[in-house]
């Protein structure tokens, strides 16, 4: 089982639904936590989910998808990542509240979920979105199950916001 993971609106229910089309078994971590009793309660409409059940399960299918997922004993990690300004307009248009979308944004500009990753697996790979299909982003996944690499550490957004700094300040 490889874990599709990254920060919300990266794209990883899109581009699971694009696996299934394509005839993999693809799973959601927030559906595995409930058959499993690994939720906790409810908080503003998010479920809270204990990450030690989560770790203890054994998931029968090709993909898990969710920002959690990571937390699974999977054989392989895919986190896909989205540039933070793009990140900001897709969590807009999905209509969150300001609050949760600069959480989010600061959470994908620190490469929060890369490096929980890194902590729990071996085998991980990263993925930019930003610029890419969704079906693209299918494709590179569909790439990694054939042997291709896509190592972490190649996206750097505060290395891209110090570079573009002056162009960031006069946008201000």
């Amino acid at each position: 089982m490889i874990a599709i993971t990254g920060t919300p609106g990266t794209g990883k229910s899109t581009v699971a639904e694009i696996l299934r089309k394509r005839g993999y078994v693809v799973l959601s971590v927030n559906e595995i936590a409930e058959k499993f009793g690994c939720v906790e309660g409810e908080e503003d409409g998010v479920k809270i989910i204990d990450l030690e059940c989560l770790g203890k399960i054994e998931v029968n299918a090709d993909f898990v998808e969710g920002h959690l997922s990571h937390h699974l004993n999977a054989e392989a990690v895919i986190v896909l990542r989205c540039r933070p300004d793009v990140l900001y307009k897709r969590l807009v248009e999905k209509g969150w509240g300001e609050e949760k979308i600069r959480e989010n944004v600061e959470a994908e500009l620190i490469d929060y979920i890369l490096v929980e990753a890194l902590e729990k697996h071996e085998n991980v790979h990263e993925i930019d979105t930003t610029n890419l299909t969704p079906e693209e982003v299918a494709d590179k996944i569909e790439e990694i199950l054939k042997g291709k690499i896509y190592p972490p550490g190649n996206v750097d957004w505060i290395s891209e916001l110090s570079d573009n700094i002056d162009k960031y300040i006069r946008k201000l």
